[in-house]
């Protein structure tokens, strides 16, 4: 197949917001199409009007945008494929239904809810489990077991009926999947699913085959929970005819412990979002955390969903997106799960962060800056940003990192102060404030070749000194390099600080 035809696609169903898992599968896809010079597109699959939820669709939308994974065609961008939203192709399914009917792959099922009730209640008694299948079939109320004329009464009295596949009878399907491999299912072991439903909607099943036939799908690369459907999938291409395409089954994003599949659970225990984008549930107006409202940068974003179960081949682990189409290759993404690290996702950002220019993170770092009424000159900021994104793993830790060089001590930290501030501080501190007094030029390494002399000729502790110093300067033991931060604030500022953390802490008894 030659790269002009690759095309892949990611259908999500609009019932909530996306989980990370769903934004992995649509990256690996992109990653593939951009790497093959193929096309990606974005279908919305709303078979299911009971599970709809109103603003997931933009929600989808949204996160996609923020991610960056760009579309080629499909509900943001149109195309020649279209209507790329299921629920307004639904003309198309049932021609495709009665398709199968005809040539002997699928029936028509009459059975009522009370009857399937029944039926599963009866062998619940004797410790078996109900399913419609080739044993089964036959027993029920369907177009198989019943006369040609009782149906055409049915199907003319308007009688509700679903559609079923007619999974073929102790045949071996066999499947290649480009991750794990061949694959063999005996269809002793499936059911009868249905296709199409009584409210004149497809299933899944049904419109994912033919949605993906005839928007000319060359590749579907899903997540592992569909590698059940898989027979059942490529019967149903065999069955209409058609050339199936290539598939690849991505393995789960998996809890931080390895057990199971990762849900909101687990984030809303561990202090972790699993969603890109915050959420508000309509219904219940609950709120949930998103990886955007968290501070993670898309970027980070990205790169950390990239190597969730799939290896490079190297000892890289910061990929852009170019390095990421380069380097992609679906044969290298793992068959089992991936194990979530929210630690190793804040490392992401930190190393993104550290990355960005000073310029770049001055401009993020100035909202937060004016949502606490500080008007900051810019070189000044870019000079903070500087001496402590080292420490920062996200923008607003930055005000963390810094608050000192923006507002003056407004207490000290109880811990340092008990102790840090020694019987010897009170004068030792009031000695170094005329010491200070006294320098010129007030930049970081002459004030630092001063005052460590006068420290060394007095044979006072080094320690001691410095602690006393940084704890009346910023009001905690933190902070940078102490003299590049009172070069920063200017030897007035200094000043005065020592002056009023003095007046403050006073003698020590």
């Amino acid at each position: 197949m030659s790269n002009q035809n690759i095309r892949v696609r990611f259908a999500p169903s609009p019932t909530g917001p996306l989980h990370i898992g769903g934004v992995r599968t649509a990256l690996y896809n992109f990653l593939f199409a951009r790497q093959h010079g193929g096309k990606f597109i974005l279908r919305i699959e709303d078979t299911d009007q009971t599970r709809f939820v109103a603003g997931a669709r933009d929600y989808i939308i949204e996160s996609f945008k923020w991610c960056g994974i760009e579309f080629d065609e499909g509900v943001t961008k149109g195309g020649d494929y279209g209507p790329y939203t299921q629920s307004e192709r639904k003309e198309i399914y049932k021609q495709y239904a009665q398709q199968l009917i005809n040539s002997g792959n699928a029936y028509y099922a009459f059975d009522t809810p009370e009857a399937l009730a029944s039926k599963r209640t009866e062998f619940e008694a004797e410790k078996r489990t109900f399913t419609y299948d080739a044993a089964e079939r036959l027993n029920m109320s369907n177009s198989l077991s019943l006369p040609k004329e009782e149906v055409d009464k049915l199907l003319s009295d308007g009688v509700p009926y679903v559609i079923r596949y007619k999974m073929p009878e102790n045949e071996v399907v066999v499947m290649n999947d480009l991750i794990r491999g061949k694959v063999e299912v005996n269809t002793s072991v499936l059911d009868d699913k249905i296709l199409f439903k009584s409210d004149g909607m497809p299933t899944y099943h049904l419109a994912n085959i033919v949605d993906d036939h005839l928007m000319k799908i060359s590749h579907v690369i899903r997540g592992e929970e569909w590698l059940p459907s898989l027979p059942l999938h490529v019967l149903l291409y065999r069955a209409f005819g058609w050339e199936e395409p290539q598939f690849a089954h991505l393995p789960l994003l998996l809890k931080p412990d390895g057990h199971g599949k990762l849900s909101k659970r687990d984030g809303d225990r561990l202090g972790f979002p699993v969603f890109p984008l915050q959420w508000k549930d309509p219904k219940t107006g609950e709120l949930s955390r998103g990886y955007r409202e968290d501070g993670y940068f898309p970027e980070a974003f990205v790169n950390m969903l990239a190597l969730l179960g799939w290896n490079p081949g190297d000892e890289r682990e910061l990929f852009s997106m170019e390095e990421l189409i380069e380097a992609f290759r679906i044969e290298r993404v793992n068959k089992s799960g991936a194990k979530f690290d929210a630690e190793k996702a804040k490392w992401f950002n930190h190393q993104y962060l550290i990355k960005k220019t000073n310029e770049e993170l001055a401009d993020a770092f100035t909202p937060l800056l004016l949502e606490k009424g500080i008007l900051a000159d810019k070189e000044f900021v870019v000079k903070v940003v500087d001496l402590v994104k080292e420490r920062a793993t996200f923008v607003a830790d930055l005000w963390d990192q810094s608050s000192f060089f923006f507002t003056r001590p407004d207490s000290y930290d109880a811990k340092a102060v008990k102790k840090r501030w020694k019987t010897a501080s009170y004068d030792q501190m009031t000695e170094l404030k005329d010491i200070l007094a006294n320098i010129e030029p007030f930049t970081s390494d002459h004030t630092e070749e001063v005052v460590k002399k006068w420290i060394e000729e007095k044979e006072y502790g080094m320690g001691a000194v410095m602690n006393a110093f940084r704890l009346l300067v910023v009001g905690a033991l933190k902070g940078p390099h102490l003299f590049d931060i009172i070069a920063m604030l200017g030897q007035e500022e200094t000043l005065e600080r020592i002056a009023l953390g003095l007046q403050e802490l006073g003698r020590k008894e």
